[in-house]
């Protein structure tokens, strides 16, 4: 290759020896299908030089389409060709990165390179990581122009090394738009925001690309207010791309709602939403419960031509369905499905754990086999969380050992996290923590809580204290860690230490997240938190959930006084816990809906034990469906059983 650089060679035209007369032949004859022979040449006149355009466009429509031994065969046919013929070719090679060394071959062959020549090549290098070669090669490229330049600056940038980035950046004579935009979005890649905020500014044309690469790294920062301003400020027309790092800048900072009120306005603005994008909208639906506005973005998706038969957007609505509770319309949804990849079979199972159907989770685990899909590393997390929410040990451990010995999928800490749940949940804390020292990384902080977790629901004073000491070393301002540890203490009458931890929280500035719940009526969602005092409709909710407390005692009902975590009289922690605010969403539900039809109410933590308990009565006295979900699953009480059968 070396030969290139040194030396200057004429252009010259190779002479093959036959002439092919019918271009449209070669079209049919190698684009079609590969194992087609090469037509028989033409023995009709015909002028190589004009030949040569035509037999061009059926090389670049081959490489379009992926063929590239059509190409080739072509190619090999033509009596004539020049520098474009050459590069069309070496473009197909160099997508495939299992022909660059016939890439290097062709480029080595050209009679007469250009600059796009080099550029294709270099790019080549660039895009298979090779950045040594690709350098060197650059080095020696005889006339780079501002593709060759912006090729190894984008490159570099896009790797996060961003000093050679700026290296090749200020050495460069003559810079463009797609310059400055690498700048810019290498250092947003890089999270110096400072750094791009600068380039940004020097910028003498701020395009498109840079306003949406500002955008994004501030709301990657979770400095939302400055990426409002940014948006809001824009002097070029927003394009989808800005639009979708908005929506889902938003969504990534627990501000949902915000999102789809934008979803709403580009709606309006007339710009057509992507799959990308509807990912975001739906993945918000899910945050907030908004089944209605769900269902919404459905129909959008089942009115555009390409959305409706969309992998992606199929698969976010999937996703959505389950977490909003109606598994029967992510069901039909899912069967109806012309092609199905991993991610969607992924969806529809993690759908059946977290509502409890282990049965149907692990059989359509089984049928996702059968249909060849091979299954991934969040396949198996789906899987180990249906058996976690069954109590599935045996079952759960021997899926666990057949990801790596049958189906080459190493565990990472999520699966270790739900192993220890599955464990822990099951009593058998020791063998947890033996798990946990197993680990071939160091355990990472939400294996700890998820150890503590299973400390509060058993008990475990001595072991609960090692975890949450492991969970805080980790993550010290973890406030769950402070809070199960307490509650620890609180179930074994420990005051003096729940006051200690709490005094110990309180040093260290961690601040507990407050729970609550909400409850959707005619499209009016209305939030509770425990002991309420604001909701307008409060004294019709005591009222009934007084009426009910006394047909739940009537029925064997005793509170689970535990769960109240203050040290007062048995009287009033009986009132603290009938306060909570899952049974103000539920007691509102019963007010307000219809008689004998299903509430369902979402809550932003675990459901207490107490708060399950009831639940399961009042299921029964009321003579409907309650559906409960929380930070890790569905309940559905009826007839004064719950769908996870005790063990959650």
């Amino acid at each position: 290759m070396l030969s290139r650089f040194n030396i200057h060679q004429p252009w010259k035209v190779r002479i093959f020896s036959r002439s092919i007369g019918n271009p449209a032949a070669i079209l049919v004859g190698s684009c079609s299908s590969s194992s087609h022979p090469s037509p028989e040449p033409s023995t009709k006149p015909s002028s190589d030089q004009h030949q040569i355009f035509p037999l061009n466009k059926i090389i670049a429509s081959c490489v379009r389409s992926g063929d590239i031994d059509g190409a080739l065969r072509v190619f090999h046919g033509m009596r004539a060709k020049n520098t474009v013929t050459w590069n069309s070719l070496l473009v197909g090679f160099c997508k495939d990165p299992s022909r660059i060394k016939e890439a290097h071959k062709l480029f080595d062959e050209i009679p007469e390179p250009d600059t796009f020549s080099y550029n294709i090549m270099l790019s080549c290098y660039v895009r298979n990581g090779n950045f040594e070669k690709a350098h060197s090669f650059f080095d020696k490229v005889p006339f780079k122009d501002t593709a060759s330049w912006n090729t190894m600056i984008t490159g570099y940038a896009r790797r996060r090394e961003m000093e050679k980035a700026r290296e090749l950046f200020y050495a460069m004579k003559e810079k463009n738009e797609v310059s400055w935009n690498a700048m810019i979005s290498g250092y947003v890649e890089c999270g110096n925001l400072e750094t791009a905020s600068r380039f940004f500014k020097e910028a003498p044309v701020r395009g498109v690309v840079a306003w949406t690469a500002m955008i994004t790294g501030y709301m990657k920062a979770k400095k939302v207010e400055l990426a409002e301003e940014m948006f809001k400020d824009m002097t070029v027309k927003r394009n989808l791309v800005t639009w979708n790092a908005m929506i889902s800048g938003y969504v990534e900072n627990s501000r949902a709602e915000d999102g789809l009120k934008l979803f709403r306005e580009m709606l309006e603005e007339g710009t057509r939403p992507n799959s990308s994008g509807l990912s975001s909208v739906l993945l918000g639906c899910s945050e907030l419960s908004a089944l209605r506005f769900g269902r919404q973005v459905h129909q959008i998706v089942c009115k555009s031509s390409t959305l409706c038969n969309d992998i992606t957007a199929l698969t976010s609505l999937i996703s959505m369905y389950c977490k909003c509770g109606e598994l029967g319309d992510a069901w039909k949804l899912f069967q109806g499905m012309k092609m199905r990849d991993v991610v969607a079979w992924n969806a529809m199972i993690s759908g059946y754990a977290q509502h409890g159907k282990a049965e149907k989770a692990l059989s359509l685990f089984n049928e996702m086999r059968v249909n060849k899909t091979r299954p991934d590393w969040i396949t198996f997390v789906a899987v180990l969380l249906a058996c976690n929410h069954a109590g599935l040990v045996d079952i759960g451990m021997e899926y666990f050992d057949s990801m790596v010995r049958d189906y080459r999928v190493e565990p990472r800490p999520d699966h270790y996290t739900c192993m220890v749940d599955l464990l822990g949940r099951a009593g058998k804390l020791e063998e947890a923590l033996k798990l946990i020292r197993s680990m071939p990384f160091k355990p990472h902080a939400a294996v700890f809580g998820t150890l503590l977790g299973a400390c509060r629901v058993h008990k475990n004073v001595e072991l609960g204290e090692l975890a949450a000491e492991k969970l805080l070393e980790l993550d010290p301002s973890n406030a769950a860690g402070y809070v199960q540890l307490a509650n620890i203490y609180a179930s074994r009458n420990l005051w003096e230490d729940v006051a200690r931890v709490r005094k110990r929280m309180k040093q260290s500035n961690v601040v507990k997240v407050p729970g609550y719940s909400w409850i959707d009526i005619q499209n009016k969602v209305h939030h509770f938190r425990s002991s309420d005092r604001i909701h307008p409709e409060l004294d019709s909710i005591h009222k009934k959930l007084k009426e009910l407390e006394k047909k739940m005692k009537l029925a064997g009902y005793k509170p689970e006084l535990e769960f109240a975590l203050h040290d007062v009289e048995e009287e009033q922690k009986e009132k603290l816990l009938l306060w909570h605010s899952e049974k103000l969403a539920v007691a509102y539900g019963c007010l307000k809906l219809p008689e004998g039809s299903p509430i369902q109410v979402f809550k932003n933590l675990r459901i207490c034990g107490d708060c399950h308990k009831a639940i399961k009565f009042m299921s029964e006295i009321e003579r409907r469906e309650i559906i409960v979900r929380d930070t890790t699953r569905f309940h559905h009480f009826k007839d004064g059983s719950c769908s996870c059968g005790g063990y959650w």
